[in-house]
């Protein structure tokens, strides 16, 4: 997405003065993400941010044992300043759903699909994509 604000070269880009310092040095998130991205590709699919940030909502929620819908992944997702539009939210939620990665709970909140939830917190032993697609 084009933000006319910011220079496209990076040459004369402000000084993040909202940001910590530490912000882009997360080791464990880097990590997070590296899990994300290989469910991801164990299931076929193209990584992107607003999949990893969805997935790390839910993945957060369910830490905390709370249940999240389309509102509250989209409202934790402002809340950690990526604006994304509730419409692209649903989206993602539906299209992951749709590709086992999570289900939708009888109460509208989804979560992580039991499947999906053991290559995420497995040893990644080298089970191949084809294994987890029927």
């Amino acid at each position: 997405m084009y933000n006319p604000q910011l220079p496209t070269d990076g040459s004369h880009a402000p000084k993040a003065s909202t940001l910590g310092s530490g912000v882009f040095n997360q080791p464990a998130e880097r990590h997070g993400n590296e899990r994300i991205r290989f469910l991801l590709k164990s299931f076929g699919l193209r990584t992107s941010l607003i999949r990893l940030k969805v997935i790390d909502a839910l993945l957060t929620a369910a830490e905390s044992d709370r249940s999240l819908g389309v509102r509250g992944v989209h409202s934790h997702l402002l809340d950690l300043d990526i604006p994304l539009s509730f419409l692209s939210v649903r989206e993602v939620l539906k299209r992951l759903c749709g590709e086992g990665v999570i289900t939708l709970n009888p109460d509208k909140s989804y979560s992580l699909h039991p499947q999906a939830a053991a290559v995420l917190y497995s040893e990644q032993s080298g089970q191949g994509a084809s294994s987890l697609k029927a």
